[in-house]
């Protein structure tokens, strides 16, 4: 049941709190409760995170989590990507320099989605944030 209420601003409409709302997913992001829905996007009014409502339960069917990298393409297991920044290494004066080709990598579920292994560096962590897919 809905109820108009006048404001500064405007009409704003409400709904009781003995009205039950429809269950929208909570944002991936900031994984707040407050998300809602516009066309074929849900959107989170806290971080301003916009997604796929497609997609999103597309990915819930799936069980898994859909890993991407800095353009937005999807990535998956055997990929080859390039690193698009120059990444320093702790505990090292090397670093992973631009362009760098990473061969088949294996995503993982870490705060680093990416296990791989670089040649000069050996086996390592990436986060998809820092990688393009060719």
């Amino acid at each position: 049941m809905l109820y108009k209420g006048c404001g500064r601003g405007g009409i704003f409409l409400f709904h009781r709190k003995d009205t039950v709302m429809s269950a929208l997913p909570p944002c991936p992001k900031c994984n707040s409760a407050f998300t809602y829905e516009d066309c074929s996007l849900y959107i989170c009014p806290e971080c301003a995170h916009e997604w796929n409502a497609a997609a999103s339960t597309a990915a819930a069917e799936d069980g898994g989590r859909i890993y991407r990298d800095s353009a937005g393409s999807i990535l998956q297991d055997g990929d080859t990507v390039t690193v698009i920044k120059d990444l320093k290494l702790k505990g090292s004066s090397k670093s992973v320099k631009i362009g760098t080709r990473v061969k088949n990598i294996r995503l993982v579920d870490s705060d680093h989605d990416i296990d791989c292994k670089i040649d000069g560096f050996g086996a390592m962590s990436l986060k998809s944030e820092f990688v393009k897919k060719v």
